[in-house]
């Protein structure tokens, strides 16, 4: 005896696969009818488009994107928060064992997404920092954007309370943010953390504490 749900899950399949063949047909037809003149506006623009983004990758680097690396001091800290729109910033303790779990992590994600800087400060030489942005857990990830603080990572409370965490659930986190280029569904944290069987926090877009670091009073210099 036929089973309805699986006929109606083929015909599904079948009209979802003839809409995406028809189009490729379309977009096959629409380069066939290109002279040579619009194809070669057609190359000249993706050529530009691949220029343009090379060229924004290099000014990334050279502001030391791309790689997850430490700065020695809070004055530090203002200087590279102004210069680049995306900041992640770890503030951690060396004797805090889970600061080295979220290092793993950030090092692996600073490489994949170059668009955001990635940073770590001592928390204990940044005492002016650390009570202006009421960070009290260690460790603790402010996600700063345009130069404010717009979101925080307390401790592992929204990576599943769990020191077995995924690289893929902090970039999920951070997506949540907004703070890196995230191509996955913010409404759900990936499905592999979901299997493991832990808990986790609901995340909600939002802005916190929001502070700008503008003034030559926020250089943390007496």
């Amino acid at each position: 005896m036929a089973n309805p749900s699986i006929d109606i899950l083929s015909n599904i399949l079948e009209q979802a696969a003839k809409i995406a063949e028809e189009h490729v047909d379309a977009k096959l037809s629409q380069l066939n009818e290109m002279d040579e003149d619009e194809l070669e506006r057609l190359k000249e623009k993706r050529l530009e488009a691949l220029k343009k983004a090379q060229k924004q990758k290099q000014e990334w680097l050279s502001k030391g994107h791309g790689e997850y690396r430490e700065i020695p001091s809070e004055k530090d800290f203002f200087n590279e928060v102004k210069e680049s729109k995306n900041v992640v910033c770890h503030f951690y303790r060396s004797s805090t064992f889970r600061c080295k779990i979220l290092d793993k992590h950030l090092a692996i994600l600073a490489k994949k997404h170059v668009e955001t800087k990635f940073i770590k400060l001592n928390a204990e030489k940044a005492p002016f920092l650390t009570e202006r942005l009421r960070i009290k857990v260690i460790p603790t990830l402010a996600l700063l954007i345009d130069g404010k603080s717009k979101d925080y990572v307390v401790g592992f409370a929204d990576l599943g309370n769990t020191d077995e965490f995924s690289t893929e659930m902090l970039e999920w986190r951070l997506g949540c943010a907004d703070v890196i280029n995230y191509s996955g569904n913010v409404m759900e944290p990936p499905t592999a953390a979901q299997k493991s069987g832990t808990k986790f926090t609901k995340v909600e877009k939002r802005s916190i504490r929001g502070r700008a670091y503008e003034s030559d009073s926020d250089s943390g210099e007496d």
